[in-house]
C-alpha cells in the first residue's frame, strides 16, 4: 500500500486569530484551517466558548513550537460579577447561589485582589479540559459527577483593576500558564464573602504576541477572496514565537552535524537554557538546549 496522500497546502507560519464568542477553540481552528486549505495546523491552548481573543494558530512547522506558546505567560481582560456563583464559574452555567454584596467596598475589593498576587494554589474547575482516568472533566461534570482535583501552583504576575460598577468590576490579569481565570474570579468572590463568576473574558496576550495584530474570521473570509497568497501574507514566521529567547548561529558544518542529531560547540553561546538556532544563511532551524558541557543540542528542529 502506498503512502497516504496529504490533503491541503504546505502552509508555514503563525496566525494571530481573534476567536469569536460562543465557539470552541477547536471549531475555530478547523474553520481557519479549512479557509487556508492547510494540511497541518494546531492552536496553542484552548479558550472557553465564553472567551474571545488571541488564539495563535500554528501551521506546518510552527506546530513544533506550539508547546512553547502553551507554556508561555498570558494576559486577559475579565469582567466579574459579585454575589452569584454558577456551576461553571461563568455566565453559561446554572445559577447555584446568590449572596448579598452590600458589604463590598472598593477598598475591600482592592485588598482582596492583593491576596492573589504571586504564586497561588488553584483547584482546577470541573468544567475544564483536564482528564481524570482518561475522561475530560467537563464531560464528567455534565453527567453530574464530581471528582477530587489536586491544587496546582500558578503565578499571578499582575492584577490591574480597570473599572468598578459594583457588583461588577473589570480586571487585567497577567498570569502563568495553567491559570484558570474563572477560578480566580470565584476565589476573589469567596475572599469577599459573596461569591462571583465571570461574565466577560478576552485573552489579549500569549507569550510575545499581543492582541493588536489579531485577525477575526470576517476579515479572513474577506481576504480569502483575493486568494491564498493574500491569506499567507498574514502569517508570522515560525521563530516569532520564540523572539524573546537568545539565538545562536551555526557554521555550515555545525548545522550539518546538529541536523544529524549531534550536539555542537558554538562560540559565545549562552551558558544555559534553550535557544533559537539559525544556520549561516540566517535560516531558522529550530530549538536547541545548552548542555552542561556548553554544547548546543537539538531539542525541536523544524
Amino acid at each position: 500500500m502506498g503512502r497516504r496522500r496529504q490533503r491541503g497546502r504546505n502552509v508555514q507560519g503563525i496566525l494571530l486569530f481573534d476567536k469569536p464568542l460562543g465557539e470552541s477553540s477547536n471549531k475555530a481552528l478547523q474553520k481557519v484551517k479549512h479557509l487556508f486549505y492547510a494540511n497541518k495546523a494546531g492552536h496553542t491552548g484552548s479558550l472557553d466558548p465564553l472567551a474571545t481573543g488571541l488564539l495563535p494558530i500554528c501551521f506546518g512547522g510552527a506546530t513544533k513550537v506550539s508547546a512553547f506558546l502553551l507554556d508561555a505567560d498570558k494576559r486577559y481582560w475579565v469582567r466579574v460579577k459579585l454575589g452569584e456563583t454558577t456551576a461553571t464559574g461563568d455566565s453559561e452555567g446554572e445559577l447555584l447561589q446568590q449572596r448579598s454584596t452590600d458589604a463590598v467596598t472598593l477598598e475591600a475589593l482592592r485588598s482582596a485582589l492583593d491576596q492573589f498576587l504571586g504564586e497561588i494554589a488553584q483547584i482546577p474547575p470541573m468544567y475544564s479540559a483536564l482528564k481524570h482516568q482518561g475522561e475530560r472533566l467537563y464531560k464528567l461534570a455534565r453527567e453530574g459527577v464530581e471528582v477530587e482535583r489536586e491544587p496546582r501552583k500558578v503565578t499571578i504576575h499582575e492584577i490591574k483593576l480597570l473599572g468598578t460598577e459594583l457588583p461588577e468590576f473589570e480586571l487585567e490579569v497577567h498570569c502563568s500558564k495553567g491559570t484558570y481565570i474563572r477560578t480566580l474570579a470565584e476565589d476573589i468572590g469567596e475572599a469577599l464573602g459573596c461569591g462571583a463568576h465571570v461574565i466577560g473574558l478576552r485573552r489579549t496576550q500569549v507569550g510575545p504576541f499581543s492582541g493588536e495584530a489579531m485577525v477575526d474570521m470576517a476579515t479572513l473570509e474577506r481576504i480569502a477572496e483575493s486568494g491564498k497568497d493574500a491569506l499567507d501574507a498574514l502569517l508570522l514566521p515560525v521563530d516569532s514565537a520564540l523572539i524573546d529567547w537568545p539565538e545562536v548561529r551555526l557554521s555550515s558544518d555545525a548545522a550539518f552535524y546538529l541536523g544529524q542529531g549531534q550536539p555542537v560547540i558554538v562560540p559565545k553561546a549562552p551558558t544555559e537554557g534553550r535557544v533559537r538556532i539559525y544556520d549561516h544563511l540566517d535560516k531558522f532551524l529550530g530549538v536547541g538546549e545548552i548542555l552542561d558541557d556548553g554544547r548546543v543540542a537539538p531539542k525541536r528542529m523544524i
